[in-house]
Order: C-alpha cells, then structure tokens, then sequence
C-alpha cells in the first residue's frame, strides 16, 4: 500500500522537489570506484579437464595391435591402422576443442606407424626369403 499524498513528510527547505533527482536505496549518482576489465583473451574457452576419447581409442588401439595378430580377419595391421587413423582425429579435435589427450593420441599415432612398418618389413623380408629359397632349390639355371 502506498501513503496518500496528503500524508508524506514536506521536501528539505531550500530544495524543491523538482530540483532534486530521485535516487533509489543504495543507488549512487556516480560509482566511487571503476570496475577492472578482465585482460584480452581472458574470457576465451578455458582448457577442458576432459580428455578426448579419440585419443584414448587411439593409444588402446596402438598397443593392442600387437596382440590382435590373433584375432583372425582384423589381424594387427587392421587394428594399427585404426590407431593411426582415430589418432589424427583425435589431433584435430583437441586443436579446435582444447581438450587433453594430445600426447595419447601423439603416441597412438606413433605405435601405430611403428607397428605398420613393422609388418612391411616382416613381409617383404618374407617376399626375399622365398624369392632367395626358390633360387637355391630350383637353380638359377634351370631354364637350359
């Protein structure tokens, strides 16, 4: 409820209620201080605390391609090649998102390489042994 207008108190003397500024409770009519502003970039994206799954897929798969030479039709090539592929994902991700796991996906990568280079390696040395086995039980002469 609000009091009639007969019974508010009269205005200050020396001061007309039109020359006075209404103020609420509180209100100043200039800040007594300034207000800091933050630094540029502070209010930029703050790095996640999440790691990015890709990355941890990436490193699991590295090091199982090892060991899934025994898994028949996926074999370990299979296996490090998706710990290559989900590895650069997983680069790219963190780059635009700012999540961890960048040295996960950095070694899933890696292992991965490795592993993949291995295998060629281990097949063509294969490739030169049968090559160089035929030649010692057939003779290079054989064609008379």
């Amino acid at each position: 409820m609000s009091t009639p207008p007969s019974e508010l108190p009269p205005p200050p003397t020396g001061q007309t209620p039109a020359s006075t500024p209404t103020q609420v409770v509180g209100q100043q009519a200039e800040p007594a201080s300034t207000v800091p502003h933050a630094p540029p970039g502070a209010l930029a994206n703050p790095p996640s605390t999440q790691t990015n799954t890709l990355a941890i897929v990436s490193l699991v798969a590295g090091l199982a391609s090892f060991v899934a030479h025994i898994i028949p039709g996926a074999g370990g090539f299979t296996v490090a090649l998706v710990a290559v592929i989900t590895g650069f994902m997983a680069r790219n991700q963190i780059k635009q998102t700012g999540e961890r796991g960048m040295g996960m996906a950095t070694a899933g990568m890696i292992i991965g390489l490795v592993h993949i280079g291995l295998i060629v390696l281990i097949v063509l040395i294969i490739i030169v042994a049968i090559f160089a086995f035929g030649l010692t039980l057939f003779g290079a002469s054989r064609g008379r």
